[in-house]
């Protein structure tokens, strides 16, 4: 357990991240500032018009349009840094293939450089004649037994086999001749069914 405390774990946010997040921040206090803005001067044009001034409560409305206009900026703003942000983490994201692979590209042509096209065909070269070397050798050996021999294997597999294989004993008397009947059975009677209550 000591290890989940003491081990320092590596932050994933970069300097750029923390740079975007701060602009992020600030945007979305100010939006919170206009938003309240924006509720008072409306509370207060109410007021003025009660009070009957007119003008007033026009200039305070278009002050108001003006800071709305500002909060959409503000919206957009925010959602271009937040869609940069998208932006940088994918474009990270493709550098990280690009580099794998060019590390596999790497191994590949480092694995080229050893076994070149030569050598893997004088390889299958040299396997397939000790294919055909070994298929001679049999063809020989095959060959080289005569009946004999194989009538010694034969007896040899066949009296394998036989140990093997437990057979009973053949009887020594003869068999009879005729084979008695069996006594026919009689009839019992059958049980009586009993009913289930």
């Amino acid at each position: 357990m000591g290890n989940l405390f003491g081990r320092k774990r590596r932050s994933r946010v970069t300097e750029q991240d923390k740079a975007v997040l701060q602009q992020r921040d600030k945007l979305r206090q100010y939006q919170k500032r206009i938003s309240l803005n924006l509720e008072r001067e409306r509370a207060l044009a109410r007021q003025l018009l009660k009070d009957g001034k007119k003008e007033k409560a026009m200039l305070l409305l278009k002050k108001k349009r003006y800071q709305e206009q500002l909060l959409d900026r503000t919206e957009n703003q925010i959602s271009n840094l937040e869609r940069m942000v998208q932006d940088i983490e994918f474009t990270q994201i493709e550098m990280k293939v690009i580099e794998g692979l060019k590390i596999g590209n790497e191994c590949l042509n480092k694995m080229h450089q050893v076994m070149s096209i030569e050598e893997v065909e004088r390889i299958i070269g040299e396997t397939q004649d000790a294919v055909e070397y070994q298929r001679q050798i049999d063809e020989l050996l095959a060959g080289s037994l005569t009946e004999e021999d194989e009538d010694a294997i034969l007896e040899e597999l066949n009296a394998i086999t036989q140990e093997q294989m437990e057979l009973p004993e053949v009887p020594s008397e003869p068999l009879p001749e005729k084979i008695p009947e069996a006594s026919p059975v009689k009839n019992r009677p059958k049980p009586e069914l009993v009913a289930a209550s």
